[in-house]
Protein backbone atom coordinates (compact mmCIF):
# COMPACT_ATOMS: atom_id res chain seq x y z
CA UNK A 1 0.00 0.00 0.00
CA UNK A 2 1.15 3.53 -0.71
CA UNK A 3 -0.29 6.99 -0.31
CA UNK A 4 -2.25 8.31 -3.26
CA UNK A 5 -1.04 11.79 -4.23
CA UNK A 6 -4.30 12.60 -6.00
CA UNK A 7 -6.60 11.58 -3.16
CA UNK A 8 -7.05 14.98 -1.50
CA UNK A 9 -10.68 16.14 -1.31
CA UNK A 10 -11.93 19.54 -2.39
CA UNK A 11 -11.76 22.55 -0.08
CA UNK A 12 -15.22 22.02 1.45
CA UNK A 13 -14.88 20.75 5.04
CA UNK A 14 -16.66 17.48 5.77
CA UNK A 15 -17.28 16.27 9.32
CA UNK A 16 -18.15 12.61 9.89
CA UNK A 17 -18.83 11.79 13.56
CA UNK A 18 -18.34 8.16 14.62
CA UNK A 19 -19.71 7.52 18.13
CA UNK A 20 -17.93 5.11 20.46
CA UNK A 21 -20.86 2.68 20.22
CA UNK A 22 -20.29 2.26 16.47
CA UNK A 23 -16.81 0.75 16.85
CA UNK A 24 -16.04 -2.91 16.22
CA UNK A 25 -15.48 -4.76 19.51
CA UNK A 26 -13.22 -7.68 20.40
CA UNK A 27 -13.38 -9.21 23.90
CA UNK A 28 -11.31 -12.34 24.49
CA UNK A 29 -11.00 -12.12 28.26
CA UNK A 30 -7.46 -10.82 28.61
CA UNK A 31 -8.04 -8.24 25.84
CA UNK A 32 -10.94 -5.79 25.55
CA UNK A 33 -10.44 -3.88 22.31
CA UNK A 34 -12.47 -1.38 20.30
CA UNK A 35 -11.49 -0.76 16.68
CA UNK A 36 -12.13 2.46 14.78
CA UNK A 37 -11.49 0.69 11.45
CA UNK A 38 -11.68 -2.83 10.06
CA UNK A 39 -9.34 -5.10 11.99
CA UNK A 40 -8.87 -8.86 12.37
CA UNK A 41 -12.17 -10.70 11.97
CA UNK A 42 -14.02 -7.38 11.72
CA UNK A 43 -14.13 -6.29 8.09
CA UNK A 44 -16.09 -3.56 6.39
CA UNK A 45 -14.79 -2.60 2.93
CA UNK A 46 -16.15 0.90 3.49
CA UNK A 47 -14.25 1.33 6.76
CA UNK A 48 -10.59 0.50 6.27
CA UNK A 49 -9.00 3.75 7.36
CA UNK A 50 -9.01 7.51 7.07
CA UNK A 51 -6.19 9.37 5.39
CA UNK A 52 -3.02 7.36 5.97
CA UNK A 53 -4.25 5.92 9.27
CA UNK A 54 -5.49 2.35 8.83
CA UNK A 55 -5.58 1.04 12.43
CA UNK A 56 -6.68 2.75 15.62
CA UNK A 57 -7.28 0.22 18.38
CA UNK A 58 -8.40 1.25 21.86
CA UNK A 59 -7.06 -1.63 23.98
CA UNK A 60 -7.35 -2.69 27.61
CA UNK A 61 -5.08 -5.62 28.51
CA UNK A 62 -5.48 -7.57 31.73
CA UNK A 63 -2.65 -7.79 34.31
CA UNK A 64 0.12 -10.25 33.50
CA UNK A 65 -1.05 -10.83 29.93
CA UNK A 66 -0.51 -9.33 26.52
CA UNK A 67 0.43 -9.88 22.91
CA UNK A 68 3.08 -12.58 22.63
CA UNK A 69 5.82 -12.35 19.99
CA UNK A 70 4.39 -11.83 16.50
CA UNK A 71 5.61 -10.34 13.19
CA UNK A 72 4.98 -7.12 11.26
CA UNK A 73 6.43 -5.61 8.12
CA UNK A 74 6.13 -2.32 6.20
CA UNK A 75 4.09 -0.51 8.83
CA UNK A 76 4.66 2.45 11.15
CA UNK A 77 3.18 1.50 14.54
CA UNK A 78 2.66 4.15 17.21
CA UNK A 79 1.52 3.27 20.73
CA UNK A 80 0.08 5.78 23.18
CA UNK A 81 -0.57 4.61 26.76
CA UNK A 82 -3.44 6.19 28.68
CA UNK A 83 -3.23 4.25 31.97
CA UNK A 84 -0.77 1.65 33.28
CA UNK A 85 2.45 0.42 31.67
CA UNK A 86 3.11 -1.62 28.54
CA UNK A 87 6.33 -3.61 28.10
CA UNK A 88 7.81 -3.78 24.60
CA UNK A 89 10.50 -6.14 23.27
CA UNK A 90 11.48 -6.84 19.65
CA UNK A 91 13.81 -8.87 17.47
CA UNK A 92 16.09 -5.84 16.93
CA UNK A 93 17.00 -5.88 20.62
CA UNK A 94 14.82 -2.93 21.63
CA UNK A 95 13.17 -3.09 25.03
CA UNK A 96 11.20 -0.57 27.00
CA UNK A 97 8.27 0.13 29.30
CA UNK A 98 5.79 2.60 27.83
CA UNK A 99 3.88 4.79 30.28
CA UNK A 100 1.46 7.71 29.88
CA UNK A 101 3.16 10.60 28.10
CA UNK A 102 5.92 8.45 26.58
CA UNK A 103 5.53 8.48 22.80
CA UNK A 104 6.65 5.22 21.18
CA UNK A 105 7.08 4.22 17.54
CA UNK A 106 8.14 0.97 15.91
CA UNK A 107 9.10 0.87 12.24
CA UNK A 108 8.40 -2.66 11.03
CA UNK A 109 10.18 -2.07 7.72
CA UNK A 110 11.59 -5.17 6.08
CA UNK A 111 10.33 -7.30 8.97
CA UNK A 112 10.32 -7.37 12.76
CA UNK A 113 9.00 -9.56 15.57
CA UNK A 114 7.80 -7.99 18.80
CA UNK A 115 5.76 -8.55 21.94
CA UNK A 116 3.65 -6.18 24.02
CA UNK A 117 2.87 -7.26 27.55
CA UNK A 118 1.18 -5.61 30.48
CA UNK A 119 4.07 -4.67 32.75
CA UNK A 120 1.88 -4.99 35.86
CA UNK A 121 0.70 -8.21 37.52
CA UNK A 122 -2.10 -6.37 39.34
CA UNK A 123 -3.44 -3.54 37.16
CA UNK A 124 -4.74 -3.38 33.58
CA UNK A 125 -3.02 -1.28 30.94
CA UNK A 126 -5.06 0.96 28.63
CA UNK A 127 -3.52 2.19 25.39
CA UNK A 128 -4.30 3.22 21.83
CA UNK A 129 -2.28 1.59 19.08
CA UNK A 130 -2.24 3.17 15.65
CA UNK A 131 -0.82 2.00 12.32
CA UNK A 132 0.17 4.20 9.40
CA UNK A 133 1.38 2.96 6.02
CA UNK A 134 5.00 3.98 5.27
CA UNK A 135 5.99 6.02 2.23
CA UNK A 136 8.92 3.67 1.54
CA UNK A 137 8.78 -0.11 1.77
CA UNK A 138 11.54 -2.42 2.97
CA UNK A 139 13.45 0.03 5.18
CA UNK A 140 15.51 -1.15 8.14
CA UNK A 141 13.31 -1.84 11.19
CA UNK A 142 13.59 0.73 13.96
CA UNK A 143 12.32 1.95 17.32
CA UNK A 144 12.03 5.33 19.03
CA UNK A 145 10.51 6.77 22.19
CA UNK A 146 10.35 10.19 23.82
CA UNK A 147 8.76 11.56 27.00
CA UNK A 148 6.47 14.48 26.08
CA UNK A 149 4.78 15.03 29.45
CA UNK A 150 6.34 18.48 29.87
CA UNK A 151 5.13 19.56 26.44
CA UNK A 152 1.64 18.25 27.11
CA UNK A 153 1.50 20.21 30.36
CA UNK A 154 1.94 23.44 28.37
CA UNK A 155 -1.44 22.88 26.70
CA UNK A 156 -2.52 22.77 23.09
CA UNK A 157 -1.89 20.03 20.57
CA UNK A 158 1.62 18.57 20.75
CA UNK A 159 3.26 17.13 17.58
CA UNK A 160 4.14 13.73 18.99
CA UNK A 161 5.12 11.76 15.88
CA UNK A 162 5.62 12.87 12.31
CA UNK A 163 7.44 12.04 9.11
CA UNK A 164 8.34 15.70 8.62
CA UNK A 165 10.98 15.87 11.34
CA UNK A 166 9.17 18.35 13.59
CA UNK A 167 7.74 15.94 16.17
CA UNK A 168 9.07 14.36 19.34
CA UNK A 169 9.66 11.16 17.37
CA UNK A 170 9.83 10.55 13.62
CA UNK A 171 8.58 7.80 11.35
CA UNK A 172 8.74 6.69 7.72
CA UNK A 173 5.76 8.62 6.35
CA UNK A 174 6.23 12.23 5.29
CA UNK A 175 2.51 12.69 4.70
CA UNK A 176 1.26 12.05 8.23
CA UNK A 177 1.55 13.61 11.68
CA UNK A 178 0.20 12.64 15.10
CA UNK A 179 -0.83 15.26 17.67
CA UNK A 180 -1.91 14.68 21.27
CA UNK A 181 -3.52 17.20 23.58
CA UNK A 182 -4.27 17.07 27.29
CA UNK A 183 -6.80 19.87 27.35
CA UNK A 184 -8.15 21.62 30.41
CA UNK A 185 -11.83 22.54 30.70
CA UNK A 186 -12.57 25.58 28.54
CA UNK A 187 -9.39 25.31 26.46
CA UNK A 188 -9.78 25.85 22.71
CA UNK A 189 -7.35 24.64 20.05
CA UNK A 190 -7.03 24.97 16.29
CA UNK A 191 -6.91 21.71 14.38
CA UNK A 192 -4.00 21.29 11.94
CA UNK A 193 -4.77 22.08 8.33
CA UNK A 194 -4.56 18.89 6.28
CA UNK A 195 -6.67 17.25 3.57
CA UNK A 196 -7.60 14.52 6.07
CA UNK A 197 -7.76 14.52 9.88
CA UNK A 198 -8.88 11.86 12.34
CA UNK A 199 -9.80 13.01 15.85
CA UNK A 200 -10.18 10.47 18.67
CA UNK A 201 -11.37 11.43 22.14
CA UNK A 202 -9.38 9.25 24.51
CA UNK A 203 -10.93 10.64 27.69
CA UNK A 204 -13.10 13.52 28.85
CA UNK A 205 -15.56 15.63 26.87
CA UNK A 206 -14.98 18.04 23.99
CA UNK A 207 -17.05 20.03 21.55
CA UNK A 208 -16.51 20.35 17.80
CA UNK A 209 -18.79 22.52 15.66
CA UNK A 210 -21.52 22.32 18.29
CA UNK A 211 -21.23 18.55 18.63
CA UNK A 212 -20.54 17.15 22.11
CA UNK A 213 -18.05 14.24 22.01
CA UNK A 214 -17.07 11.89 24.82
CA UNK A 215 -14.50 9.18 25.45
CA UNK A 216 -14.30 6.73 22.56
CA UNK A 217 -15.97 9.02 20.05
CA UNK A 218 -14.12 9.88 16.84
CA UNK A 219 -14.48 12.35 14.00
CA UNK A 220 -13.25 11.97 10.43
CA UNK A 221 -12.59 15.34 8.83
CA UNK A 222 -11.71 16.14 5.25
CA UNK A 223 -11.31 19.20 3.09
CA UNK A 224 -9.52 21.57 5.48
CA UNK A 225 -10.88 24.68 7.15
CA UNK A 226 -11.83 22.71 10.23
CA UNK A 227 -13.70 24.21 13.22
CA UNK A 228 -11.98 24.86 16.54
CA UNK A 229 -11.99 22.13 19.17
CA UNK A 230 -12.90 23.05 22.74
CA UNK A 231 -12.72 21.04 25.96
CA UNK A 232 -16.01 20.89 27.85
CA UNK A 233 -14.19 19.12 30.69
CA UNK A 234 -10.57 18.04 31.08
CA UNK A 235 -9.86 15.81 28.09
CA UNK A 236 -7.17 13.92 26.21
CA UNK A 237 -7.43 13.86 22.42
CA UNK A 238 -5.45 12.13 19.69
CA UNK A 239 -5.39 13.61 16.19
CA UNK A 240 -3.86 12.34 12.96
CA UNK A 241 -3.35 14.70 10.03
CA UNK A 242 -2.74 13.16 6.58
CA UNK A 243 -1.86 14.62 3.20
CA UNK A 244 -3.32 11.70 1.26
CA UNK A 245 -5.02 8.35 1.48
CA UNK A 246 -3.97 4.75 1.06
CA UNK A 247 -4.27 3.36 -2.48
CA UNK A 248 -6.94 0.66 -2.50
Amino acid sequence: MAPSPSAAPDATPFVDVRPASSRFHTDVGWLDSHHSFSFGQHHDPDNIGHGLLIVSNDDIVAPGTGFSTHPHRDMEIVTWVLDGELEHADSEGNKGVIYPGLAQRMTAGSGIWHSEMNHSKTDPVHFVQMWVVPDTAGVKPGYAQSDVNDLLAEGGLVPVATGRGDGAISFQQAGASLYVGRLTAGERVDLPEAPFAHLFVARGDVELEGRRLGAGDAVRLSGGGYPDLSAVADAEVILWASDGTVAR
